[in-house]
């Protein structure tokens, strides 16, 4: 079993406070995470690019991460957000060559069959409802 990634980090309490509590936006940029800390009154004087391999946050071009030991509060703020690094990886993949497929998982619905709380009729164009995409029926558009 490998290392949980926060143990590997291994940042200090007041790193993971602020990673959690502080305002961040996260944007996927060739490969890696762009963190803009909203926080700060002049948050694009505050943003920088966390560097991800093997879907390890591994460096940041803040002051922080470059005079400090452990890791910055932005290496962090990636870390602890599991959906960020599941994108980023996928990005990833896709730019190497790779092909991304999810598979959708047995749920037992008729692709006729609309599920109960279905509001797909409710949405514009062909955009599907959540129960529906939930349930496996229909797909989000691309």
């Amino acid at each position: 079993m490998s290392e949980p990634l926060l143990a590997r980090l291994d940042p200090t309490k007041r790193v993971l406070k602020r990673a959690q509590y502080e305002a961040f936006e996260f944007s996927l940029f060739g490969g890696d995470v762009l963190v803009r800390n909203v926080s700060h009154a002049d948050p694009e004087n505050h943003e920088y690019n966390v560097r991800i391999v093997d879907g390890v946050p591994t460096d940041c071009e803040c002051p922080a991460d470059k005079s400090y030991s452990g890791p910055c509060k932005h290496r962090v703020a990636v870390a602890i957000r599991r959906p960020i690094l599941d994108a980023v990886e996928q990005m990833q993949m896709v730019a190497d060559g790779g092909v991304v497929t999810k598979e959708q998982p047995e749920t037992g619905v008729e692709d006729d069959e609309a599920p109960d709380n279905c509001d797909c009729e409710m949405l514009d164009g062909d955009f599907p409802c959540w129960a529906c995409v939930d349930s496996g029926r229909r797909e989000l558009p691309n």
